[in-house]
């Protein structure tokens, strides 16, 4: 039997299956005793010890996995949330009951904004369970334990799960929701872990059975033969072989260099990139700086730490992305006020120019750091919609003295005007995450829109070829930096379609370079026509790889 799904990596994984626990059960529908107090007091007390556990697993956690479970603390102490329990327990909920429909009605009303709010949905639920669990002195169902290494498959995996996985004991993961850009995803990417999500909701294996995982090929093979096992340790001991390998530049088959960047979200971070092969950076995610500051960051704040990044890569590449903020990611000193559909509102680009001292002082603290350091500073604009706002973007920062000046592609009509673009722009950075979504109009972390989020979707595909083929007839580059480029099957078929450059979680870049030298120019080009020539997703990703 065979389990079908998204492969995330080259990776490949053999072993025996562990199954995560079910969520808690729904508390009952009842009410307390009349001591509305003793409830309070007693949700408080499971809160406060669900935020100490959290802060425990935080720091032992590292990168894109700590930054989550600091996200997650954050929502367990919300204040709104507290109050919304607090006047349930007023209203004769028990204090499960009443954290129980909190917590659910706040989950609600973030999946419907939408964008980055929607994304921490999934997180207040682990939130919300765990909590219950304080309240009923039972454990928080988690990863099992085990002696031996195991494949774990679950329904999906919490952040705090995922961010703290044993890499001795976990040899693969199988997730019957989720998708290329799911948290799961993310984090098995940047754990090097080989994963298949979204295999199905009915999806199941029984407990102890020996599994075959290949992601590459998205494919679960049950119950194996000695044949396909031997086949599959072959592999794994092929890929061992290769990681141990020097690293060189990324580059196809016939010589052809691919430069391979790392996405950074902090300074800190700067380093493990290098080690692993980062040939610069190809976005760094700035809102670090913003999101937990109650006012706009000064000139000197900002300016010391992308001095503390660019210093990392001399020489080298570093593109630096502006603030991309708004409703959905809303701050009292952008943009706070409420609107219907936030993913669609005053947000990125937009915010920015509504309010102007922001973007001057984050432009003018980069220029400051360019110049006194040696790294080859790149700054672009997000979610730039058309060729006025790239023209006000760049000539704002060449005015401030920024050599090199540029735009993200992530809204689809940025693409359909490329050619003019191209023309007003130093470079074009493609973000597939946010361009799949508006193009498929679907929201990245919606269940019930999973199918629709998938960047080998036709559609998104001709966007970026739009794009790549604007930048090569201007002579601009034109990147990739949104999670495709981290599929390294995707990633032929961009380089295919025009892509200049790929930039992904670092820990992902040993199988994209490893991929890409298996490919020629022409080959890659060939991949791209067959990919843009099927009518699904998953008809491009098999014509790609059958061309």
């Amino acid at each position: 039997m065979e389990l079908h799904g998204v492969g995330v990596g080259r990776g490949v994984a053999v072993g025996r299956v562990l199954t995560m626990p079910e969520p808690l059960p729904e508390p009952a529908e009842q009410r307390h005793g009349g001591d509305a107090t003793a409830e309070k007091a007693a949700v408080e007390s499971a809160v406060a010890a669900a935020a100490a556990e959290l802060q425990e697993r935080a720091g032992r956690a590292d990168g894109a996995g700590r930054e989550v479970i600091e996200a997650a603390i954050q929502m367990a102490q919300d204040p709104m949330l507290a109050d919304d329990v607090s006047a349930r327990i007023d209203a004769g909920s028990t204090g499960e009951r009443a954290v129980f429909e909190a917590f659910r009605s706040f989950q609600d009303q973030l999946i419907a904004l939408g964008g980055y709010m929607a994304e921490r949905a999934a997180d207040l639920g682990d939130v919300s369970q765990r909590i219950i669990a304080q309240l009923r002195g039972v454990p928080v169902p988690g990863v099992p334990e085990s002696d031996t290494p195991f494949v774990l498959m679950a329904r999906d995996l919490a952040p705090a799960d995922t961010a703290l996985l044993d890499l001795n004991k976990v040899l693969g993961l199988i997730t019957r929701d989720g998708g290329p850009t799911s948290h799961t995803a993310i984090l098995a990417r940047s754990k090097s872990i080989p994963a298949i999500v979204g295999v199905g909701a009915d999806a199941s294996i029984d407990e102890g059975t020996r599994v075959v995982l290949d992601a590459a090929s998205g494919v679960v093979t049950v119950d194996p033969t000695d044949a396909q096992v031997a086949d599959a340790e072959a592999r794994i001991a092929e890929r061992a072989a290769q990681a141990a390998a020097p690293i060189t530049d990324g580059a196809l088959a016939d010589g052809t260099k691919v430069p391979l960047l790392a996405n950074l979200g902090s300074p800190k971070d700067a380093a493990n990139a290098v080690e692993l092969g980062a040939e610069g950076v190809g976005l760094f995610r700035t809102e670090f700086l913003f999101l937990d500051a109650q006012t706009a960051p000064t000139v000197e704040d900002q300016q010391a730490q992308y001095i503390e990044l660019l210093k990392h890569f001399p020489g080298k590449k570093v593109v630096v992305r502006a603030l991309d903020a708004g409703a959905d990611k809303p701050l009292s000193f952008l943009n706070d006020a409420h609107e219907e559909n936030p993913a669609l509102g005053l947000r990125g680009l937009r915010a920015l120019r509504a309010k102007i001292q922001i973007l001057h002082d984050q432009l003018q603290a980069l220029k400051n750091a360019q110049d006194v350091t040696d790294a080859d500073l790149w700054v672009m604009a997000p979610m730039v919609a058309d060729a006025e706002e790239t023209q006000f973007f760049v000539e704002y920062g060449k005015n401030l003295g920024l050599h090199t000046v540029g735009v993200m592609a992530e809204v689809p009509s940025l693409a359909v005007v490329a050619d003019q673009v191209v023309q007003l722009s130093d470079f074009v950075s493609i973000g597939t995450n946010d361009l799949t979504q508006y193009t498929l109009a679907a929201d990245r972390m919606l269940g019930t829109v999973a199918a629709y989020q998938d960047p080998w979707h036709p559609a998104v595909l001709r966007l970026v070829k739009l794009l790549g083929d604007a930048g090569a007839g201007a002579g601009k580059p034109v990147g990739i930096c949104g999670e495709a480029a981290a599929d390294p099957q995707l990633a032929v078929v961009l380089v295919g379609l025009g892509a200049t450059t790929l930039s992904m979680t670092p820990a992902a870049l040993a199988d994209v370079r490893a991929e890409l030298a298996t490919v020629t120019l022409e080959q890659a080009q060939a991949k791209a026509v067959a990919a843009l020539a099927a009518t699904t997703a998953a008809g491009a990703r098999e014509a790609a790889a059958a061309a």
